[in-house]
């Protein structure tokens, strides 16, 4: 079996569902999981969620010795985090960002990713739903 796609989670995703519902929507990351989970099918997934800019590096660095892609929101981290993208620029495989919200709808401060420099491709503005297209696309780049 191929080895695990990645999906990350950063800062403040585990409160999915309160958190600012009219941006986000009502989804909890459970209910996110289990959307990724079925779209894989067969395909083994890793799918995490931490506040620490530091576990989430740690889990880039798991992946780039046992993953074959990432999936990441990392949140706030996005747009602050060099650390991050340092990273992410060492993952030799495809890498999706992804965005519940339309990102470059929103405040200015939103409007620079690092995480955009290294990616393969960016889902933004679909909604929780867009977990469910970054598995899918991640599949087909993966072919």
């Amino acid at each position: 079996m191929r080895k695990p796609i990645y999906v990350l989670n950063g800062p403040n995703l585990n409160r999915l569902g309160t958190r600012e519902p009219h941006i986000y929507g009502t989804t909890t990351l459970a209910d996110v999981e289990a959307m990724c989970r079925a779209e894989a099918g067969e395909q083994a997934i890793e799918f995490r969620q931490t506040n620490s800019e530091t576990q989430l590096i740690e889990w880039i660095h798991e992946a780039i010795d046992n993953g074959s892609g990432i999936i990441i929101n990392s949140a706030a981290y996005t747009f602050t985090s060099l650390a991050l993208f340092d990273a992410l620029k060492m993952f030799p495989g495809p890498i999706i960002e992804l965005h519940i919200s339309n990102v470059h709808k929103r405040e200015a401060y939103y409007h620079n990713s690092y995480v955009s420099k290294v990616a393969t491709a960016i889902i933004a503005g679909l909604g929780a739903k867009g977990y469910s297209v970054a598995i899918r696309a991640m599949r087909d780049l993966l072919q």
